[in-house]
C-alpha cells in the first residue's frame, strides 16, 4: 500500500538516506520516494501507517498527520 508523509527537516541527502534507512529497517522491503523539496515521502510498504510515522520521528524529522 503507498503512503504520503509530509516530513519537514530534510535538508540534504543524508536526511534522505536517514528517513529511507528508518523505513526498511522497519520494513526492508519497503520502496521510499523521497521529494525533499515538496517535504514528501512516499512509502510502498504494508507496515501500519503509524509505525511507519513513528519510524521517520525517531530520526528527527517532523511528520505532520
Amino acid at each position: 500500500m503507498m503512503q504520503t508523509f509530509t516530513v519537514t527537516g530534510m535538508t540534504c541527502g543524508h536526511c534522505e538516506k536517514a528517513v529511507t534507512r528508518a523505513v526498511k529497517q522497519l520494513d526492508p522491503q519497503a520502496e521510499v520516494t523521497i521529494d525533499r523539496a515538496a517535504n514528501k515521502v512516499e512509502v510502498q510498504s504494508e507496515q501500519p501507517r503509524s509505525l511507519l510515522s513513528q519510524a521517520i520521528a525517531d530520526e528527527g524529522y517532523a511528520v505532520a498527520a
